[in-house]
């Protein structure tokens, strides 16, 4: 997802107040008035609409865009909180948080429900990251494992590299039919008898 820059309301609404200065002054050429604001001319024209509908006032901001978020900052605070306790606190087998277990304790905390692929913005908000575990099978025994490491894999690398490196070529490697690949680049130039 592109990283978009917030939009800047304050700039936007000065902008649409020069406009309506412009009106005022009795500018209706809406080309000349998008080009001077550096806006297009349909936007100049809805500008110059409102104006004439309810002035100044008509063109003033309209506040944030987009929808309001559904959980407020002290009901995040709240997410948060319960996040850090664990999985394990909130009933869950393992101590490891997924999206739709997050979702079910945003429930339980706040009585918002959320769709677990919607949770990571909500995390992402409180500036969590996902994490990776580390996977082990159950079976694991590190007594095992620590012998192979030091005891058996040795031994198995020593009989691996221990013999020379063979031949794929079917052709005897002393044949003179068996010829070296010549080095990359441009081959030498051979003389012809």
């Amino acid at each position: 997802m592109p990283n978009r820059q917030p939009r800047d309301f304050t700039a936007l609404e000065h902008r649409r107040k020069q406009a309506a200065r412009l009106f005022a002054k009795g500018e209706t050429v809406l080309a000349s008035v998008a080009r001077q604001l550096k806006v297009s001319r349909q936007s100049a024209f809805r500008w110059y609409q409102q104006w004439r509908r309810g002035g100044s006032g008509a063109l003033k901001a309209a506040g944030r865009a987009g929808r309001k978020p559904r959980l407020n900052a002290n009901q995040l605070q709240k997410v948060e909180a319960a996040l850090m306790k664990g999985a394990r606190y909130h009933g869950f087998a393992a101590d490891l948080w997924t999206l739709p277990r997050v979702a079910t304790v945003v429930e339980r905390v706040t009585g918002v429900k959320y769709h677990p692929g919607h949770v990571w913005k909500i995390l992402g908000s409180m500036h969590w990251t996902a994490q990776k575990p580390e996977r082990q099978a159950k079976e694991r025994d590190e007594a095992k494992v620590q012998y192979w490491k030091e005891v058996r894999w040795p031994e198995i690398k020593k009989t691996l590299f221990a013999s020379a490196p063979g031949s794929s070529s079917k052709t005897n490697p002393v044949s003179p039919n068996n010829r070296q690949s010549e080095p990359l680049g441009r081959r030498a130039g051979k003389r012809r008898s």
